[in-house]
């Protein structure tokens, strides 16, 4: 059953029936009865592509993220996926791994699906710039990143500075008469390079000789932060205050500092990043740094619907993460 054989059984025009359906214009109320007889009939269900002809959009968009998995991206993919669905948008999650090849099969189907809207979860998609053959593929696709940039005609970005951050942290500890940062780097993404930045840089402004030297690079998660706590005992170097890019493995370095003896927060701060469910969990509870992950979704959900429904809008906004000091510092 189509829209054809709706017309014919009302007797009236396919025109007609679509105006019954998208409750537009006028339409004689005896005619209007028929054809809402006819649909009730035959429970007829209009074709999303046959809809997104005449109304020039397939109310359809896609999130691509790394792992959905990841609480942080979680969250922000509920928040755009809540507020898409309640616009009537279609929502259709992707996990990429954090490959490109999977990148480009994923934007493939996508623009054959003629969506409306991307939105791109993760700094790691910033190396898309590099890759014009795969943008060349949405080029009339709009795409908001979230804490990304890509330099491309149709891509916008809300961002987080991770930066001023990290230089917050520094300055917190360093206040609270902390005199001994060093700082896990665990990462290897854009965020991640932005946040070793501010470290760097929050030393330098308070005349910290070698702050580079006080980087230790460590792998992400529990295991890392736990064994990052051994290389930065075993390197000599005095501390006092941890400073990591990531709750978990934050976590991680407390453990592993506890497990050799030392307190905290009386002998070492610790401190993280996202304000996780996890930083609630732990003993102690971790200072960490709110990057509003809910606060970024919305804004990248509002991003793309104003420029889907071409309201006009900035090409980038950036978000200020709050410290949320707790038992760890």
């Amino acid at each position: 059953m189509n829209i054809y054989d709706i017309a014919a059984e009302a007797n009236t025009s396919i025109s007609t029936v679509s105006r019954v359906l998208n409750n537009k214009g006028n339409v004689n109320p005896q005619i209007r009865k028929r054809v809402e007889e006819a649909l009730k009939k035959y429970d007829y269900k209009p074709s999303a592509i046959a809809r997104g002809m005449v109304s020039k959009t397939m109310k359809s968009i896609a999130i691509l993220t790394i792992d959905v998995r990841v609480t942080h991206y979680a969250r922000m993919i509920y928040v755009i996926e809540q507020e898409f669905s309640n616009q009537g948008y279609n929502v259709t999650v992707c996990n990429t791994g954090g490959s490109i090849g999977e990148c480009d099969r994923y934007f493939k189907i996508l623009a054959e699906k003629q969506i409306d809207g991307l939105v791109l979860i993760g700094s790691i998609f910033n190396n898309l710039i590099h890759y014009p053959q795969i943008i060349a593929q949405i080029k009339e696709i709009p795409v908001v990143l979230a804490n990304g940039h890509v330099d491309s005609p149709n891509f916008y970005s809300v961002l987080v500075d991770d930066t001023k951050a990290i230089r917050t942290v520094v300055d917190y500890l360093l206040d609270g008469g902390r005199k001994n940062l060093v700082y896990v780097f665990d990462l290897e993404n854009d965020s991640a390079q932005a946040k070793r930045r501010g470290f760097v840089e929050g030393l330098k402004l308070r005349d910290i000789p070698q702050p580079e030297s006080r980087v230790f690079t460590a792998a992400y998660g529990l295991e890392g932060g736990m064994q990052a706590a051994e290389e930065i005992i075993r390197s000599g170097i005095p501390f006092d205050g941890v400073v990591c890019g990531e709750d978990t493995t934050a976590i991680g370095v407390m453990k592993g500092l506890k497990k050799q003896g030392y307190r905290i927060p009386e002998d070492v701060a610790v401190t993280g990043c996202n304000n996780s469910p996890e930083a609630r969990i732990c003993e102690p509870e971790l200072t960490t740094l709110d990057n509003k992950p809910e606060l970024l979704g919305g804004m990248c959900a509002q991003l793309l619907r104003d420029t889907i429904e071409k309201k006009g809008s900035a090409v980038s906004v950036a978000i200020q993460p709050e410290l949320v000091v707790r038992q760890s510092t």
